[in-house]
């Protein structure tokens, strides 16, 4: 993954409206959610709805379909993973450079 989407993907999920939209989407499993019942939920208008749906959307983290007169939402989930990982991937990777916590209190 490279640096820019991941940024893009956390800045979207900087909101606490996105956030936890995508949380209730994660939540559900591929099944995904209506947008009604988001709405619902939230307590939001629709017009504010689909306004966070749009950022998640263009960022990969959430994928409509179209269900008859319904609009399922889901959470993306190999994107999410890829994020998650990105974030996770180099984990104390440089560790070893610094010094141990007993070491600096000597």
């Amino acid at each position: 993954m490279k640096l820019e989407q991941a940024a893009k993907q956390l800045e979207a999920l900087g909101n606490p409206t996105r956030l936890n939209l995508y949380r209730i989407l994660v939540r559900a499993g591929e099944a995904g959610r209506p947008v009604g019942f988001l709405q619902e939920s939230l307590g939001i208008a629709a017009s504010t709805l689909s306004h966070h749906l749009h950022r998640l959307i263009l960022t990969g983290l959430v994928s409509q379909e179209r269900q008859a007169t319904t609009l399922i939402c889901r959470a993306n989930y190999p994107v999410m993973n890829d994020l998650i990982g990105f974030l996770a991937d180099e984990c104390c990777a440089d560790a070893a450079c610094s010094p141990a916590a007993g070491d600096a209190a000597a």
